[in-house]
């Protein structure tokens, strides 16, 4: 991994961290949850990690569930979790940390259209703790669309 965010310039995310990517993908493989990854544009160069999350898991109405992560040499990430349900609506939510004028670097782009934003406070901003921030997270959705079908 890279130089740890506190080092971060302040108004660029630096180029993707490939060695980051590869250490969520190895651990986003075993879990239960995901069907599938894979990095764009491909596994020499990934920029971008996307993750298709398994349908078997979700309630009929949706269709399709993925989570898109980038995360950068300076620290700086985002994580992107997108629901595609059968009436045509999409329930999305993301996770940054970047420069950019709305928000404190570190900040939660809301759901359902993820277009309301908080700033975040995480305990640790280490790839693996992020990352089980979000996957508890989705965990937690995941229960809310069931006990919304009756289940």
């Amino acid at each position: 991994m890279s130089r740890p965010p506190s080092d971060s310039a302040p108004d660029s995310t630096g180029p993707p961290d490939r060695q980051t990517l590869r250490l969520l993908e190895r651990h986003l493989t075993s879990d239960s949850l995901v069907a599938e990854t894979a990095f764009d544009p491909d596994s020499y160069e990934p920029r971008l990690l996307k993750t298709f999350l398994d349908m078997e898991r979700y309630p009929e109405s949706v269709s399709t569930a993925r989570l898109d992560i980038r995360w950068f040499t300076t620290g700086d990430f985002t994580f992107h979790y997108v629901e595609d349900h059968d009436d045509s609506s999409r329930w999305e939510c993301r996770w940054d940390r970047h420069p950019n004028t709305h928000n404190a670097r570190l900040h939660f782009h809301q759901p359902p259209t993820a277009n309301d934003i908080t700033d975040l406070e995480l305990p640790s901003l280490h790839p693996l703790e992020v990352y089980s921030t979000v996957l508890t997270a989705i965990e937690q959705r995941l229960e809310a669309l069931w006990s919304r079908e009756g289940m």
